[in-house]
């Protein structure tokens, strides 16, 4: 007979998965009769307790009548040495060890931060971790779900039966965990939460390293990976003297194999390691900006709608693969910075939303947790441990796989509880403003993480709005980005490229009041992917006139951007004028290339990166207004511009842009200094498909004009920008 020491009621919890602490019931207990072992077995014939050493048979376990809970009487000094199971199921045997004898996964300080949401590195912790226990290997589960009734871990490993690891709840944290032994790299999982309400929800592990390519939601046992240092020079080639060039990928879309329209002829991490890395190189860019990595269900989303924020998409291979990728880039002298979304998630069933039964990672009123636009759950900024979750995964990124930093997506959306909502459609914060302190607070303790513990990376805000000091330090009441995306030069600059010629001179301001900010924050003149998908066509789509002026206003709009004060970024495609908007499920065009007039443009955007990495006034106080001085900024009758880039030592570039198709003849600027000034960019160079009108050297002469004492006079190509250095 077995032993009468658990109740009815116990074990019926335990065979419907309703058992809210299996640690109780299950494994070794010490009772009056002695030591007794039990084990939910669902579908086994009979169950032996072996020792682990000897395998000597130590007791065989009884079937308590109507269940497949066993239980029996062991030798107690045999037991506590280690024991497993001998499990019959009728076609064939198995040993089996007791994940319920195992003790607790998290240590006492690991529960004290994650409960503060301190915990600098929670994905140390939670998720699934590789462990080895009192000689057994296996895999250690934890998983947040505080209102959650039962929670277990399911997967290939045990027929996805919620019954045969019901995991054990810190309720000091939250948090339930078990050690799971014989669970291994490369097996599929996920967490079975039975709600408060009677529901049970299949979910996927927030901290999960791997998962399944979609429509598959499953995540994958994978090793954390290992500690990266930022290689030398890396640090110094972010920070905000340095030539920053951007090169924006999507990389289901830059080239695909056959230039195929489907993901099997993706080119994977390792592929794009060998073919993008050396192109991007090659190209003079100084960083790689991937859209999205993050696991997401959905390729239509671009990676904007994440549910694995701690896995890289399995759409291009292995978290192995990835790292690959990112120590190619660095061997190649390119950073990468990864757009990350810490605004809003997906409420794909499998995902964080409602995560344990009730609105656990979201705010819970759709006024403040419901995004509108994009039909997104909001991060709730308010809670402790959402906050942690986010700060620990921006670190994740930076210190696991050696990236250069995070472009921080919809920043604006975070910041103003009002965002895109109508009046009566949003929660006042508690000083009744429409500011999310929450959100603000999260952003600069991110910020602050990432500079104390990964000093040397860079955080950079898509962020639309005035809000002040998104490039201010925190400690001075600032946001704490080390760059923001100049979004107001962007929108002023294409309406004003797109504006037909002769009537530019009456948008004269779209140009000049750019720089009435350029140095208030630290920027990033960003043309990206943004702007050339839903309807806006590509860059060359949106140059008025001919053929020969859309291609010249486009080398002058990128001769314009690499003169002008910030950082640069451009992506896939406009560097060769992509004729047709961007369309994510297929490759780039690059039989353009065939045209010599598509080659020009790729030729001059190689030549821009170059001077501007070679001549430091093009860069080195792009956020100091003594790095830039107008020249020509009344010129508005001929759509004339002239500035001054400036260097820390003194040298100098000046930059002369004319936005009409006229060549401007004997036209007089006047120079920093008397000397000779020879050309290093000419947008309008034969080279590159231009008309060829240039100047070569020129000599100053001391007739003073425009406030200098000496001056040249020069022809400004027409549709282009030139710039000279002293000779």
């Amino acid at each position: 007979m077995p032993p009468k020491s658990l109740p009815a009621s116990e074990i019926r919890a335990l065979m419907r998965a309703e058992h809210g602490d299996p640690f109780a019931v299950l494994g070794p207990h010490e009772t009056r009769e002695g030591l007794e072992v039990r084990a939910l077995m669902p579908g086994a014939h009979s169950v032996a307790v072996m020792h682990s050493r000897t395998g000597w048979p130590l007791a065989m376990l009884t079937r308590h009548e109507g269940s497949d809970l066993f239980s029996g009487l062991v030798p107690a000094a045999e037991a506590r040495l280690g024991y497993s199971f001998q499990v019959d199921w009728g076609s064939h045997t198995s040993r089996l060890e007791d994940p319920y004898r195992f003790p607790f996964v998290l240590g006492e300080t690991d529960v004290w931060l994650l409960a503060e949401g301190t915990h600098l590195r929670p994905w140390e912790r939670l998720g699934a971790h590789l462990r080895e226990i009192d000689g057994v290997k296996g895999v250690a589960f934890a998983v947040w779900a505080p209102n959650a009734r039962r929670v277990s871990v399911v997967g290939d490993f045990n027929n996805w039966d919620g019954r045969r690891h019901m995991m054990r709840l810190r309720r000091e944290c939250g948090v339930w965990e078990i050690f799971a032994p014989h669970v291994a790299t490369g097996d599929s999982y996920e967490f079975e939460i039975l709600s408060a309400k009677g529901e049970v929800l299949r979910k996927a592990d927030p901290f999960a390293f791997s998962s399944r390519l979609r429509p598959e939601t499953a995540c994958v046992v994978a090793p954390l990976p290992a500690a990266v240092k930022m290689p030398e020079g890396r640090a110094e080639a972010n920070e905000r003297h340095a030539p920053v060039s951007i090169y924006e990928v999507h990389l289901g879309s830059w080239r695909r194999k056959n230039n195929g329209h489907n993901g099997h002829e993706w080119l994977d991490y390792r592929e794009l390691a060998d073919t993008l890395v050396p192109y991007a190189r090659d190209m003079g860019f100084t960083h790689i900006e991937l859209l999205p990595i993050s696991e997401h269900p959905f390729d239509g989303s671009w990676g904007y709608q994440p549910i694995g924020l701690y896995a890289p998409t399995s759409r291009f291979g292995t978290p192995g693969d990835f790292r690959h990728f990112v120590e190619a880039a660095h061997a190649a002298g390119l950073g990468v910075i990864l757009d990350w979304v810490p605004a809003h998630f997906p409420t794909d069933a499998h995902g964080l939303g409602n995560f344990d039964g009730t609105a656990l990672y979201e705010y819970a009123d759709p006024r403040e947790g419901f995004h509108n636009d994009w039909q997104t759950l909001i991060f709730n900024f308010a809670r402790t441990e959402v906050r942690n979750y986010l700060v620990g995964n921006a670190l994740y990124w930076l210190e696991r796989y050696g990236v250069d930093g995070l472009r921080v997506d919809a920043v604006a959306s975070m910041l103003y509880r009002d965002y895109s909502r109508k009046a009566g459609e949003w929660v006042p914060n508690a000083q009744g403003g429409r500011e999310n302190l929450e959100a603000i607070d999260f952003l600069r303790r991110m910020n602050r993480v990432v500079g104390i513990e990964r000093p040397g990376a860079v955080t950079l805000a898509e962020e639309s709005t005035s809000f002040p000091g998104v490039t201010r330090p925190p400690e001075n009441g600032g946001l704490g980005f080390h760059y923001k995306w100049n979004m107001g030069w962007m929108n002023d600059t294409l309406a004003y490229a797109g504006t037909d010629p002769v009537y530019r001179k009456h948008h004269h301001q779209q140009i000049t009041f750019g720089l009435m900010y350029a140095h208030t924050e630290n920027f990033v003149l960003p043309l990206s992917h943004d702007e050339v998908v839903h309807g806006k066509g590509s860059m060359i789509g949106r140059m008025p006139g001919d053929e020969w002026q859309k291609f010249a206003g486009l080398r002058n709009l990128y001769g314009y951007l690499w003169g002008y004060p910030g950082k640069k970024l451009l992506f896939m495609g406009g560097e060769f004028a992509q004729v047709a908007e961007w369309n994510a499920d297929r490759s780039l065009d690059w039989h353009l290339l065939e045209h010599a007039s598509h080659q020009g443009v790729r030729r001059l955007v190689r030549d821009l990166n170059n001077v501007y990495r070679h001549f430091p006034a093009l860069h080195e106080l792009d956020n100091d207004s003594a790095g830039f001085e107008w020249i020509v900024h009344d010129d508005a009758d001929q759509s004339v511009f002239a500035f001054v880039r400036r260097a820390r030592d003194g040298a100098f570039v000046v930059v002369v842009c004319n936005f009409t198709p006229l060549a401007r003849h004997a036209y007089r600027l006047g120079v920093p200094v008397a000397g000779a000034y020879r050309e290093i960019i000419n947008t309008d160079g034969s080279v590159y498909g231009g008309s060829g009108v240039g100047n070569g050297i020129v000599e100053s002469s001391p007739v003073p004009w425009q406030r200098k004492a000496d001056s040249v006079s020069v022809s400004v190509p027409p549709l282009a920008t030139v710039m000279w250095v002293l000779v």
